[in-house]
């Protein structure tokens, strides 16, 4: 059985310099001419500030191609000619001296003559968990329209806007969002229709030029990496529930088909001076450790018939307006928002129950992916990497490949904010000091950066990040006894729940991360760091069984813990430290003892897999996760107790890639899947199938178990061999591949064009393909 890996990536760094890249931004961003200011009023804030700006262009023919390079302090709308084109523009400023810009071709919506320019910007002015605050807001438009350039400058109008208010009333989002809650007071909207060509703007002030890039504090552009959000437009909420809480309030409910990102939307008639709360159900739906709730927002209103969105997303399964009766509701909808990616990855069985939990584990991943990664879309919206490390896993089954983007985002923000001692810490943020030891070998590992590259080729991505990692895996020391000596970060965490075996799990950890900076080091130039991380490997799987093998016991543990702790056991198997004479006890465990959060459940089932006890990876994938499945959400939770503790819709839930990776067997054994594994392990389905979207195109199998026979068929993408592994777990008296004899009786027969013998084990009886459309059948006995 093929479990281990680290023979195939000592081999990888030979020749990964030679691999193909993803491709680059073709315009480097430091040879951009910059001829515009960054603009605001004359002080740079303050905090919460809505500014509005307006320019009005005029061009002599229809073009073809505008570029338009936007850059703001903190995020912005924009509106061509009065139709709106941009929905939240800009990322957060997740590094800490590098600030995005968007690149965009406004030529769709320019015409021949006057054309007026109209930018809502919302600056902050606060920090968070994802964001690193500059202190100033901020507007940069650098356009080129044909002949005529546009430029933000002194020639541009500005306004704050006046109907957006600082809320104080019923407290701000808790300190690790950045964003505050929305407060529009439609009383004091006095510039309505600004976005329109023909608002007169003569009134308003000059914009106050704050100098040319790179000008502090934005004093690095960098171009945004992934296209801009996927705005689904305003829609009907799939119902509506009403609730009348007092005489003069009612909650109105509406209801939306999935947990979402949401703007909300109303349309009523009102007398004046009417407040409108509009939150969703996660607002404060989850255990906040006493810090505070999520985002909403405000309106007050206006006398008559009169519309409002409130552009602040927030996430949920529904959106509640707290409504005085005596307003009358014309209409509410919703804007669903999301990362720019398809749901191009789709898994089946004759299970309904996986293929629910797979299809809930992707909405979780999708809900927490926008400007960054998140662990949750609610409570903090933070970069913790040891969730990113599940997601990005799940992501290369789940989504297409734009999604690689906002992994590789994530590898440089990570790297980028090392501190000077060479820890690394996640969340990257001014708020946040701890290292997390475990997360962090996680996050530069086998699993983290080197599974980035196998899926993506990308090893320019993984030379620049690798100064950090080898400097990181520099701080960690060797004890007497051959294993890594434990580091305590500001929080030492393994995961929650409690029996946590953190010397194992330091060690697995460790062995993971330096099995994956061998093939990283060689492919950066740094051959020499080699020989040390391979002496530590050896020392690691020579005194590993020594120190935490239990005999009498058959299971892996330290002397501190009377209970063996699953989550050990399972990243003993999946690391290779485990031998295959151990592999009954570590059964025994994973069948018997449930500690594992559904961070680390992840690797439990894996490692069921990888010894081969796949259908009771599937019974205890059934068995924690009914009640999810079971339940009201369409969202995976951040431990099994739901709403008790944690949130409903967290990140670094990955079922869904043991169903895809492990029961359907689809894996890559090449950077950018040019060679991939067919394995399958069903355990005791009788049909899967599975479709990934890779760099190299579209993989398509199915697997069949009948009473008579086995099928698989293969769609396999260009420029690509697969190794094809039949299960043997049954008595095989013959294969056959697109109708043709090429194995009987234990003997490979009949040699075909594109197909080839491989070496089998006592699992599968294994071929090796060239790429285009398969169809294997083995009957049994």
């Amino acid at each position: 059985m093929k479990i281990f890996k680290h023979t195939l990536l000592f081999l990888l760094g030979s020749f990964s310099l030679l691999a193909q890249e993803i491709n680059e931004v073709k315009t480097s961003d430091n040879l951009i001419d910059w001829k515009a200011n960054w603009i605001w009023q004359d002080v740079d804030g303050p905090k919460d500030t809505w500014m509005c700006f307006r320019k009005t262009v005029n061009l002599t023919s229809k073009l073809s191609k505008a570029i338009a390079r936007i850059s703001t302090d903190s995020k912005y709308w924009l509106w061509i000619n009065g139709e709106l084109v941009v929905f939240e523009g800009q990322l957060k400023r997740d590094r800490l001296d590098e600030t995005y810009y968007d690149e965009l071709n406004l030529a769709p919506y320019l015409r021949t003559g006057k054309n007026t320019i109209a930018v809502l910007v919302w600056f902050w002015g606060r920090e968070g968990f994802s964001h690193h605050d500059s202190g100033k807001g901020g507007f940069l438009f650098n356009g080129n329209f044909g002949d005529t350039p546009v430029v933000s400058d002194a020639t541009w109008k500005t306004q704050i806007h006046p109907a957006y208010e600082h809320s104080t009333n019923g407290g701000q989002p808790n300190m690790r969002l950045s964003v505050w809650n929305v407060r529009f007071n439609a009383k004091n909207d006095l510039i309505k229709g600004w976005q329109q060509p023909d608002f007169d703007d003569s009134h308003w002030s000059s914009a106050i030029e704050k100098g040319r890039p790179k000008v502090p504090p934005w004093s690095s552009l960098v171009k945004r990496p992934f296209p801009q959000w996927k705005d689904y437009g305003l829609k009907a909420y799939s119902d509506t529930k009403e609730n009348s809480i007092s005489d003069t309030l009612r909650i109105l409910e509406g209801i939306m088909p999935y947990n979402t990102r949401v703007s909300a939307y109303l349309k009523i008639k009102a007398p004046k001076g009417k407040l409108i709360n509009i939150q969703t159900d996660q607002y404060d739906g989850w255990y906040d450790f006493g810090e505070g709730p999520a985002n909403r927002a405000e309106y007050i209103t206006k006398e008559g018939i009169q519309e409002f969105e409130t552009l602040a997303w927030m996430s949920g399964n529904s959106v509640k307006y707290s409504i005085p009766k005596d307003v009358e509701v014309i209409s509410l909808k919703y804007r669903e928002i999301g990362y720019p990616s398809e749901f191009a990855g789709a898994f089946s069985c004759d299970d309904p129950f996986y293929e629910k939990l797979w299809n809930m584990a992707r909405r979780t991943l999708y809900i927490n992916m926008f400007d960054n990664f998140m662990d949750c879309p609610d409570r903090e919206r933070a970069l913790w990497w040891g969730d990113v490390v599940n997601q990005s896993g799940e992501c290369f089954y789940a989504l297409d490949t734009t999604s690689h983007a906002l992994i590789k985002k994530s590898i440089k923000t990570l790297v980028a904010w090392q501190r000077k001692d060479s820890t690394l810490l996640s969340p990257t943020s001014t708020l946040w000091r701890a290292e997390l030891p475990q997360q962090m070998l996680a996050s530069i590992g086998h699993y983290g950066f080197w599974n980035y590259f196998m899926n993506t080729n990308d090893s320019t991505t993984i030379r620049n990040a690798y100064p950090s990692v080898r400097k990181y895996l520099g701080i960690w020391k060797m004890k007497e006894n051959g294993l890594v000596q434990h580091r305590t970060g500001a929080w030492d965490w393994g995961d929650w729940g409690t029996n946590i075996d953190i010397d194992i799990l330091d060690n697995t950890w460790y062995y993971l991360a330096l099995m994956a900076a061998i093939p990283m080091a060689k492919m950066s130039g740094f051959n020499e760091d080699t020989a040390n991380y391979a002496k530590r490997m050896k020392s690691i799987e020579d005194n590993f069984s020594k120190v935490f093998w239990i005999e009498n016991e058959q299971h892996f543990g330290s002397k501190n813990l009377t209970i063996p702790d699953d989550r050990a056991n399972a990243m003993a198997v999946v690391s290779g430290l485990a031998k295959p004479e151990q592999f009954p006890g570590v059964k025994n465990v994973l069948e018997n003892q449930i500690f594992a959060s559904p961070y680390l459940e992840k690797y439990v089932l894996e490692a069921l897999c990888l010894i081969g006890s796949e259908s009771i990876a599937l019974d205890r994938m059934k068995e924690r996760y009914s009640e999810m499945v079971e339940g009201p959400y369409s969202t995976l939770w951040e431990v099994w107790s739901g709403l008790k503790e944690g949130t409903i819709n967290h990140g670094w839930n990955a079922p869904n890639t043991v169903l895809s990776q492990n029961i359907a067997g689809l894996s890559p054994l090449q950077p950018g899947w040019s060679k991939y594994q067919v394995l399958p392990r069903m355990g005791r389905l009788t049909e899967v199938s599975q479709t990934v979207q890779t760099v190299k195109g579209n993989i398509e199998v199915s697997h069949k178990v009948t009473v008579d026979s086995f099928v698989m068929n293969l769609k396999s993408p260009e420029n690509t061999k697969a190794v094809i592994g039949i299960p043997n777990n049954k008595k095989i008296k013959s294969i056959s591949a697109n109708g043709k004899i090429v194995w009987k009786n234990g003997k490979y027969r009949n040699k075909m064009i594109g197909i080839s013998s491989n070496k089998d084990d006592s699992n599968f009886i294994q071929f090796e393909v060239d790429s285009g459309i398969w169809t294997f059948m083995a009957d049994f006995n």
